[in-house]
């Protein structure tokens, strides 16, 4: 890694966002899973899962689709393409994080100071950082 700094996608970095993404993109790209699937399969209300859901979806890193299947409404969810490369260049960027932060423990340094994860310092100066501490 670089100087450059490492901004992490803070669209799947939220931890229900990423648990969404992870579990949509375990699947071929032309699969999809049911909302209620997804919904108990990660222990979430509808409501909190359909926010989360929208929000990928304004995203375009997800498709929902809705449709009957036995005279009853049917709701599916899909990683898109660029949900799918979002998410692969996510996982870069956090594997760089790491390796970053485990030199930087390694050599004996410390990132940051007390108090803001964004503290001053050689360290902290070349912290990677998700979007919200730039």
């Amino acid at each position: 890694m670089t100087n450059e700094q490492v901004v992490l996608d803070e669209t799947i970095h939220q931890s229900t966002r990423l648990r969404i993404m992870t579990l949509l993109v375990s699947v071929p790209e032309d699969d999809r899973f049911a909302f209620g699937f997804v919904q108990r399969e990660l222990g979430l209300t509808a409501g909190n899962l359909t926010t989360h859901l929208r929000k990928l979806e304004d995203a375009d890193y997800l498709a929902i689709t809705k449709e009957f299947v036995d005279s009853k409404p049917r709701t599916w969810v899909q990683a898109t393409r660029l949900g799918r490369r979002s998410f692969a260049e996510y996982l870069s960027n956090l594997h760089d994080v790491l390796n970053f932060q485990a030199s930087i423990y390694l050599k004996g340094g410390r990132l940051g100071g007390t108090g803001s994860p964004c503290a001053a310092g050689e360290a902290a100066a070349m912290m990677p950082r998700c979007a919200r501490h730039l």
